[in-house]
């Protein structure tokens, strides 16, 4: 299987931090190397827009065969579009077709090459369209609220709200924590969503699933990473 590693120059919330240290070593090296020590994982393409990131990922073994152009690189460029257009460009000289890819986010440092390899697994034996990691909700989707035009603190969820239920009552939730999308070409050119009826969890504890957004995010990674986590 093919993996690829989105990794853009101009991310806001924490500028350049696809190659800020952490714990010494770039962001993206981390992601690299549990890519590079998965069974499954044959390729593993760096798309960036960006010099800097392109000589550090071929650095620690990715492969950049292009830089993404400049109208994948903005703030408003949907993740989907890179994805296509990556294996659009490589499938043009290629031999073979590729439909099965992973997506791997570098922001997501405590993705073991073991989640890597159990997520694949789950998509080759269920035969899934889709596989999306998630980690356990924090908090019940019923207990957030919105702020409405008149300043007043209402219910988010209008109907069936259960605000009065403890927490342990709510029913389990989960949310995509970012670290790995297994993901299949022709389906995604298709309905251009990565959700179907065939989409499969790969469910990861809440400690594996710092995505990196923020300096507090990096500095949680950096307490984790030193801990051996």
């Amino acid at each position: 299987m093919i993996a690829i590693i989105p990794a853009r120059g101009g991310s806001k919330g924490l500028p350049r931090k696809n190659v800020k240290l952490l714990n010494g070593k770039p962001l993206i090296y981390y992601t690299i190397m549990a890519a590079r020590e998965s069974k499954y994982i044959d390729r593993i393409i760096l798309s960036t827009d960006d010099k800097e990131i392109a000589e550090i990922g071929k650095k620690y073994g990715a492969e950049v065969p292009f830089l993404r152009p400049q109208n994948l690189a903005g703030d408003n460029a949907k993740a989907r579009d890179v994805y296509l257009y990556t294996i659009e460009k490589l499938n043009k000289h290629s031999e073979s077709s590729i439909d099965n890819f992973i997506v791997l986010q570098p922001t997501s440092p405590l993705r073991s090459t073991d989640d890597i390899n159990k997520a694949v697994e789950t998509y080759y034996e269920k035969g899934a369209d889709s596989v999306i990691s998630v980690t356990e909700a924090e908090h019940p989707p019923d207990w957030y609220k919105k702020i409405n035009q008149q300043g007043i603190l209402v219910d988010y969820l209008i109907e069936n709200s259960k605000n009065n239920l403890n927490r342990q009552e709510f029913e389990k939730t989960y949310i995509p924590n970012g670290a790995i999308f297994i993901l299949k070409y022709s389906i995604l050119k298709e309905q251009t969503s990565y959700y179907t009826d065939r989409t499969y969890p790969y469910v990861m504890k809440k400690e594996f699933s710092v995505d990196i957004d923020t300096i507090i995010d990096f500095k949680i990674a950096e307490i984790l990473l030193s801990q051996n986590y």
